[in-house]
């Protein structure tokens, strides 16, 4: 028995105003997908079992360049944000994972891994920082890290990533995560040959001491903080470096992490292709990584990788084992209500790509009919399938609307009154 922070005579009650428009409108969409050939439980079981991690930072405020604004009850520590985090799970069912980054979570790993237990939460992958300098530490990273042109700050660098395993190893977890903010901002200030051979002699490092049954994820982006190269900027680049340092290292996809026109969708292909997926930051963006709520902007897109995804998973790709996990900062909404739609986003267009009539959509693009072959793809993207993610909560005893149940549940109100009010601060991430 896990301890639940909202009270389930909450969930229930607010349930049971909803449930019977639900059952209705569930039994009005089976109906109409029975026409289609579509068994609605088949969808809405395959929907249940779906969960995407969330992010131990994703829950509190997060801040631009310019300042941050803290909301009313901001976690104060990594036993804070995993309380919200299991609110998240409670609600929507489908949050049963929490990633950490280290140092900002860094904290005793039994102690850490009592108190997920105590929620019923475990930890997906681990996450490193060598983006910024931690409290104490002997070196900066000003000038990168593990392509620093200074041995002694990469192997600081190495070793940082390392303790996120040994951390790793005793939470339950299987991935390390590996994101660097290394590059440069004028021509000539680094000589992109040997730093991206110093980046790799140091990656091989890691990759040497992690387990047997661990994963490395490798994540690029196009720009920031160096604004004129950066190190891992591109899937090309990702890729080379999963090639190079063997078959337990996969590429990460990151929604915010490429050009405005990049098409991320064929990128996914690509890379489950040639079997080097290793899983998604989910998020939304408008001009570059705004890190906004997943589908925000663009749900059409969100929808066309996810069809990529269902396609992988329906023809059995070979080495197909996608992470899931949001990635976001949370400037003017409630963190946790936030989390809340984005998970549900994200099971909602994996329960779109799923009404994908792929035995038409093949016919329609091997007859080169370009038309009929985008319609098919619209006409499942169009359904509401608002009914199957609601029931799906309901028979696992979440809550049939979430954020209308913890805002009925005053829990923002409740932690308010414990947790110290933060200052406005700053510019800078949680």
């Amino acid at each position: 028995m896990t301890d639940q922070l909202i009270d389930q005579s909450v969930v229930d009650a607010e349930n049971a105003r909803r449930e019977i428009d639900l059952r209705r409108d569930y039994e009005s969409l089976g109906e109409r997908l029975d026409r289609r050939g579509i068994a609605i439980d088949a969808i809405k079981d395959k929907v249940a079992a779906f969960t995407v991690a969330v992010p131990s930072w994703g829950v509190g405020t997060g801040g631009t360049r310019f300042a941050r604004f803290p909301g009313k009850g901001e976690p104060r520590d990594i036993f804070d944000k995993l309380e919200d985090c299991a609110v998240i799970n409670q609600l929507t069912r489908a949050t049963p994972n929490v990633s950490l980054h280290i140092p900002w979570d860094k904290a005793d790993p039994n102690r850490l891994k009592q108190s997920a237990a105590r929620f019923g939460l475990g930890f997906d992958a681990m996450n490193s920082n060598t983006f910024s300098d931690a409290k104490g530490q002997p070196l900066s990273y000003k000038f990168g890290s593990l392509s620093h042109a200074d041995a002694a700050t990469r192997q600081q660098a190495v070793e940082h990533n390392l303790e996120c395993i040994e951390i790793g190893r005793v939470l339950g977890s299987k991935a390390l995560t590996v994101w660097i903010g290394d590059g440069s901002n004028f021509p000539g200030q680094a000589d992109f040959t040997r730093q991206f051979e110093r980046y790799l002699d140091a990656m091989k490092t890691i990759y040497a001491d992690l387990p047997d049954d661990w994963r490395l994820f490798t994540e690029h982006k196009m720009y920031e903080p160096a604004f004129y190269s950066t190190v891992v900027q591109d899937w090309g680049t990702n890729y080379i470096i999963a090639t190079e340092l063997g078959e337990k290292a996969f590429c990460l996809v990151d929604l915010g992490h490429h050009a405005p026109n990049v098409n991320i969708e064929m990128i996914v292909a690509r890379l489950i292709q040639f079997g080097k997926l290793g899983g998604f930051h989910f998020n939304d963006s408008k001009y570059g990584d705004d890190d906004l709520d997943a589908g925000s902007i663009d749900p059409y897109r969100l929808f066309l990788v996810f069809n990529e995804l269902v396609s992988a998973e329906e023809r059995r790709a070979k080495g197909f084992n996608p992470a899931h996990m949001l990635d976001q900062s949370h400037n003017v909404t409630d963190p946790i209500e936030s989390l809340i739609l984005s998970a549900a986003e994200v099971q909602r267009n994996y329960a779109n790509a799923l009404l994908v009539d792929r035995k038409a959509l093949a016919g329609y693009q091997d007859a080169n009919d370009a038309l009929a072959a985008t319609q098919t793809l619209k006409t499942a993207f169009r359904t509401d399938v608002e009914p199957i993610l609601a029931m799906a909560r309901l028979e696992k005893h979440g809550a049939i609307d979430p954020v209308a149940t913890y805002r009925a549940a005053g829990y923002r109100q409740k932690v308010a009154e414990i947790r110290p009010e933060v200052a406005a601060g700053s510019s800078g991430i949680v």
